[in-house]
């Protein structure tokens, strides 16, 4: 168990306090606590606040500390919770060794007003130390002829602890032929002695081991051990005796080294070596070998350390007289030690005023000062004067405390300093003093307060800064002295935007420095004011207010952001440009833009790289991709051009983007060559669930296209029953301004188709797309060919046996739509929608609008149609089947 374990046991602590109050100029008092030691660092001895009835802003405000002369500080004082804290570890023995009570003095001193407070603290012991032997071992040479109850001096244990937790008990073991006899002492110690109480044959056993065992009264008890061991001898049966029991003796303190302090004496009946004696100082507490040192022969005890009077006013010497047999007897000596006037009084000044108001009343305390004399009688008592002609007094508080006050009211005007000299003197002989010069300052009033040099101030600071930076530097000066013209810089508060504007700035109390707490973005704040306050130290304080505005700078920290053309992972976006365009044709436009201001925000444009540099450019202040030649033939369809968008900051800023150009006449070759564009994207991994949908919902359509195929057939059937049973000519209908230009039945307007392609049974898209003037391209990966915005001046098909040929567009079919950015213009309200399936062939489905339901247009291989209509209308397999189908047609109209 460690010493601080054991000491948490016993740390139930016992609190005495008492105040005393005494009609002076300062109210002082004396409260006593008790701990134990070995206490650990920063454990609570007492509420100081609350013992002396100070509240936590009177222990501030009075600036309260600690006063312990010149002793070490082992206790400390916590303002903040008003409560009295272990400093450094506090050992007993060290402290006070033997002396009890033992107890720490110092004094709480406290200012405005000032204030003496006196603190006593008592330690109380632990158990923390074991009893010990000096040796771990001792020998005796015993006769054999030693009568019983002849008596052997034992070594004692040494404890330095006191009370209980001394040394309380010895037992020895064991006990056949000697027994344990214990004498208590004046000093409280005991006497050891081992008794024969069974006489010694040295033919039996020719030596005994015994051992010596010494215990205290702690909890938890705790022992320290000696080996004895005694060898059987002959002969002698005659102990020393000492001429006296006690010796006395005086020694003044501060003695040399080498001074004799007393001779003892002992005699032994026995004769030649047996008579022969010996003395020695027997082992104590205070470990009086270091102070005194006898003669073995002589028995002349002599001073071989340094005597203080202050330290330890008496001695006691335990000394034994050995003689040759083993036999010994015991005596002691005490030592009474003589003060003399060797000490100054000692002046310690606990608390003062270096300045003081002019207009201060009579009475006011300047000076708090504890003087000491270590020194006993006369040599101790003190008095104190100060100098002459000054309006000062000293005056006695406590024994051997003083304060120094105002005489008279004070005048700044007759003298702004005072020397004042405070001697302290003893009443020895010769008499012993100390002395310690004061200066005083007389202050004025504070009656004027800070003053700026500017009515306001402007400062920049360039955005993205880092936070903690130093805007710059304000200054306010006070035409008062020392304190009254110390100015600090206050924030007023206020806020910016809602914000508190302590989130943006700082300003440094003693340097008036305007720090920035964040990082300013031009782009959201680009000014802000806030005011600053100077105040004086005065009491009370005088202040002025300034207004101060900060800009902020812009820094090119933001890069082009591209509007269009949108890039996005989803799909590719195309410009369609046709063959026959000429020089200088505006295939798209790059719009950029840039949150920064000034020439940050200046923007070129610059192509990086191109499939063919030669076919096109891009203007450098406009983003727009003109053709830079006739586009011929040769040119390959798949274009990518990589723009770089780059603002006029420094340094400069930059974004890139990629347009796809398809070079081509036809919508087939736009489709074959940008087929690869979507191919790359993977799967999901997660199909079970749209598995097990897809399969309930194909079921569900699987069975409604047989109900309706049988039903159309059906209808089908009995229309075609109809028609062929008839005599009358069947009339179709014909949509509004139907006509027959190439004898084929072709509708005289554009119409709008549904276009959906796919190459997988799993995936299935449908895009709506609408031409315009602007022939454009988008493939979207999910659908691995959906379409939008194909041509609206090219037919569907391209084969010249096709049925269907668009028309002008007609007005009556328009519909309104958004500019889009870049140079394409307003979308045309005509556009074609494919569903394209290429398992066994392309399959197209194409909605007349005027029919209002969809046709279904099969083509296999370019040569299989199939036209379905209203009016009957049908192209077969083969050319007989075609020219049979015109036939129907044109007798039907």
């Amino acid at each position: 168990m460690t010493r601080a374990d054991f000491s948490d046991k016993r740390m139930g602590r016992q609190v005495l306090f008492f105040i005393s109050v005494f009609s002076l100029s300062s109210v002082l008092g004396q409260v006593s606590y008790s701990i134990p030691e070995e206490m650990a660092k920063g454990s609570l001895v007492g509420n100081i606040g609350q013992d002396l009835g100070l509240d936590l802003k009177r222990l501030k405000s009075g600036k309260a500390r600690i006063h312990s002369g010149d002793s070490a500080e082992y206790i400390e004082l916590n303002k903040e919770r008003g409560v009295l804290l272990i400093k450094e570890r506090i050992d007993r023995e060290t402290l006070c060794g033997e002396s009890t009570p033992c107890a720490l003095h110092f004094q709480i001193i406290m200012e405005n007003p000032m204030e003496l407070f006196r603190i006593t603290v008592e330690i109380t012991d632990i158990n923390d130390n074991a009893p010990s032997f000096a040796s771990t071992e001792k020998r005796f040479e015993i006769s054999e002829s030693v009568v019983i109850g002849s008596k052997f001096v034992l070594e004692k244990a040494i404890d330095a602890d006191i009370g209980l937790n001394d040394l309380q008990s010895y037992s020895l073991n064991p006990k056949d032929n000697f027994i344990l006899k214990l004498e208590n002492q004046i000093d409280g110690s005991k006497k050891v002695e081992m008794v024969l109480q069974k006489p010694l044959d040295r033919e039996n056993q020719e030596q005994i081991s015994l051992l010596l065992t010494g215990t205290d009264g702690g909890e938890p008890q705790m022992s320290g051990t000696m080996q004895i061991y005694v060898n059987v001898l002959d002969a002698n049966d005659n102990a020393p005796v000492f001429t006296k029991p006690v010796y006395k003796a005086t020694v003044t303190e501060n003695s040399p080294r080498g001074t004799s302090i007393t001779t003892v004496s002992a005699f032994d009946k026995d004769r030649g070596s047996n008579g022969e004696i010996s003395y020695a100082i027997s082992n104590s507490k205070r470990r009086l070998t270091d102070l005194f040192q006898i003669d073995m022969k002589s028995g002349e005890v002599i001073l071989i350390g340094e005597i203080d009077y202050e330290k330890a006013k008496f001695y006691q010497i335990d000394i034994e007289a050995v003689d040759n047999g083993g036999l010994s007897d015991s005596s002691k000596i005490t030592v009474d030690v003589i003060d003399v006037n060797d000490n100054n009084p000692q002046l310690n000044v606990l608390s003062k005023t270096d300045a003081l108001l002019e207009d201060s009343p009579p009475g006011t305390v300047i000076a708090m000062m504890s003087v000491n004399d270590p020194d006993s009688g006369e040599n101790g008592e003190v008095k104190c004067v100060i100098n002459d002609n000054i309006p000062f007094k000293i005056q006695a508080t406590l024994n051997g405390f003083y304060s120094l006050v105002t005489e008279i009211g004070l005048d700044r005007e007759v003298a702004s300093q005072y020397n004042i000299t405070v001697t302290c003197s003893d009443e020895g002989v010769p008499s012993l003093s100390s002395s310690v010069t004061l200066t005083l300052k007389i202050s004025d009033v504070n009656d004027n307060a800070p003053v700026f040099g500017r009515s306001s101030y402007e400062a920049y600071i360039v955005e993205n800064n880092t936070p903690g930076l130093s805007i710059f530097t304000m200054k306010a000066r006070d035409a008062d002295w020392n304190q009254n013209a110390r100015v600090s810089y206050i924030l007023e508060d206020s806020s910016v935007n809602g914000v508190p504007v302590s989130s943006y700035v700082s300003v440094s109390a003693d340097s008036g420095v305007i720090h920035a707490v964040r990082s300013f973005d031009y782009e959201q704040i680009k000014d802000f004011q806030f005011r600053v306050r100077a105040q004086d130290g005065g009491s009370p304080p005088l202040s002025s207010n300034v207004s101060v505005k900060i800009l902020i700078q812009d820094q090119n920290d933001n890069a082009p952001q591209v509007l269009y053309p949108v890039q996005t992972g989803g799909s590719l976006v195309a410009e369609i440009v046709p063959r026959s365009a000429e020089v200088g044709y505006l295939v798209s436009k790059v719009v950029a833009v840039d949150v920064d201001s000034g020439q940050n925000a200046w923007l070129s444009y610059k192509l990086q790289k191109a499939t063919d540099r030669a076919l096109f450019e891009v203007g450098l202040q406009n983003g727009e991709i003109r053709t830079i030649r006739q586009v011929t033939d040769k040119d390959v369809v798949k274009q990518r051009l990589t723009v770089v968008v780059e603002d006029n900051g420094q340094p400069s800023r930059s974004a890139t983007v990629n347009v796809n150009v398809a070079v081509a006449d036809s919508f087939p070759e736009v489709l074959s060559e940008f087929t690869d564009f979507t191919q790359d994207r993977e799967y999901n991994d997660s199909l079970t669930f749209y598995l097990v949908l897809a399969l309930a919902v194909v079921s569900f359509l699987f069975i409604t296209c047989l109900v309706v195929i049988i039903s159309v057939k059906i209808y089908r059937w009995r229309q075609s029953r109809i028609l062929y049973q008839s005599n009358l000519p069947v009339i179709p209908y014909y949509p509004p301004r139907y006509s027959d230009t190439l004898g084929t039945g072709t509708l005289p307007h554009v119409y709008n188709y549904e276009v959906c392609r796919t190459t997988d049974s799993r995936k299935s898209d449908c895009k709506f797309g609408r031409a315009g003037s602007q022939n454009v391209l988008i493939m979207e990966p999910s659908s691995t060919g959906t379409m939008q915005r194909i041509q609206s001046d090219k037919s569907i098909l391209d084969e010249p046996d096709s049925p269907l040929e668009q028309k002008p567009p007609n007005n009556d079919w328009r519909f309104n739509q958004g500019q889009r950015p870049g140079p394409s213009g307003p979308y045309m309200p005509y556009a074609t929608h494919i569903r394209w399936t290429p398992k066994k062939g392309t399959r197209y489905q194409h909605r007349n609008r005027h029919c209002g339901h969809f046709l279904p247009l099969v083509a296999d291989q370019g040569s299989f149609f199939k036209l379905l209509c209203r009016g009957g209308v049908e192209v077969g397999p083969d050319q007989k089947s075609a020219d049979k189908g015109r036939e129907r047609l044109k007798l039907f109209r």
